[in-house]
């Protein structure tokens, strides 16, 4: 292969579950660019636009600080726990399915005190649920799944915010948007976000291995302020909050070795996000509209929805339940023989009842590569040929 342009990635199933998905070509070939060293110019350069890129897809150019480490989406949030937490302090987990359960999981693990606000299957925590917490006790954070990919359910971040100044103006708030960046629009600044979660393999369209994280100033300030020592080591922002600096200033700093390859294939995912047509305006809502698009011709096919309101639905996923007298097994193995990839259901009190279809990044925006047609009509094929063999 000799360049970019020509470079065609090998044959292989279509993946359509909530993250990792399918990655340009151009995100591919970065991927496999030769090795060079991680404080030459060449990728100090790559890494601080990777950093002030971020910034602008968040919208977070007034208050984010990012930071951009190897490791999972997960490790966000060690890093918000460790930092933002110290023993004792109270946290409350607005939980709308499997990741509110295992955020929550984490943060004990650093000592907080966790009051888990829990939403019915497929619906959202109640405000007013919301507001007693904050006015019974001095809560230090609220993190909020934004897309929780276990039920498919988009929270209201915005409206939860609102809330959250209004009555407990201290009171931090993170959302884990692994799901969300790059599909759902994330306002950071004018939202009052002092942490954002997120990682490359979803709405990005780029291969996993990165934890993305962006802190607010006013988050920067409570982890200077703290009185217990930060409880880790590699997720200690003190340690790398230089590093970001001094990259994003182009000059070399040294805490722990970058993934070379995988930052130069987001530097190549976040350009196409952010330069290639739609625009990020625009590219939220290409996302809704496919959403709308899947979920109605899902709809027509005799599926129900995990979500309990469209209002309340992901855009880059649809988890959707099996029509009546169909189950897992006439749908996932029959769509993997034709090539397609979804996902089983993961609330473990539905998990057989549903599944899991990713549709963001190229999958959504790249309409010449027909993968929503493609989902869609082999969807129909296999229901059809499950009712087939019922009558």
């Amino acid at each position: 292969m000799s360049s970019a342009q020509e470079f065609q990635q090998a044959p292989h199933k279509l993946l359509v579950i909530p993250g990792p998905i399918e990655v340009d070509n151009r995100i591919l070939y970065a991927n496999a660019s030769p090795s060079v060293s991680h404080v030459s110019p060449a990728f100090i350069s790559i890494f601080g636009d990777c950093l002030r890129m971020l910034r602008t897809i968040l919208y977070a150019e007034k208050t984010g600080q990012p930071f951009m480490i190897a490791g999972s989406g997960t490790l966000g949030w060690d890093q918000t726990a460790a930092n933002l937490v110290e023993p004792g302090e109270e946290v409350v987990v607005l939980n709308h399915g499997y990741f509110g359960d295992s955020f929550a999981e984490c943060l004990e693990a650093y000592g907080a005190k966790v009051t888990v606000l829990k939403a019915p299957i497929g619906g959202i925590v109640d405000e007013n649920e919301l507001v007693k917490v904050l006015k019974e006790k001095k809560v230090k954070l609220v993190t909020i799944t934004h897309v929780d990919t276990s039920t498919g359910v988009l929270s209201p971040v915005e409206r939860y915010c609102e809330l959250i100044h209004k009555t407990s103006p201290d009171t931090l708030i993170a959302i884990d948007a692994v799901c969300a960046a790059g599909s759902e629009e994330i306002r950071f600044d004018d939202w009052g976000l002092d942490v954002v979660v997120t990682a490359p393999q979803k709405g990005l369209g780029v291969p996993p291995g990165l934890s993305l994280v962006m802190a607010s100033k006013k988050a920067l300030g409570v982890l200077e302020k703290r009185k217990a020592p930060v409880t880790a080591y590699y997720a200690s922002w003190r340690r790398w909050l230089p590093i970001m600096q001094a990259y994003e200033a182009g000059q070399p700093k040294y805490f722990a070795t970058p993934p070379v390859q995988l930052v130069n294939a987001l530097h190549v995912g976040l350009k196409q996000v952010l330069e290639d047509k739609p625009s990020l305006e625009e590219r939220f809502k290409v996302h809704k509209q496919v959403s709308n698009y899947v979920k109605d011709e899902l709809e027509k096919m005799g599926c129900g929805f995990v979500p309990l309101d469209r209002a309340n639905s992901a855009n880059g996923m649809t988890a959707a339940r099996y029509p009546k007298g169909i189950t897992a097994a006439d749908v996932l193995g029959p769509l993997a023989e034709r090539d397609i990839v979804v996902a089983g259901g993961l609330h473990k009190e539905i998990a057989s009842e549903y599944f899991r279809v990713g549709h963001m990044g190229v999958t959504a925006v790249d309409q010449q590569r027909g993968d929503i047609e493609k989902i869609l009509k082999n969807v129909k094929e296999v229901l059809d040929i499950a009712r087939a063999k019922q009558a």
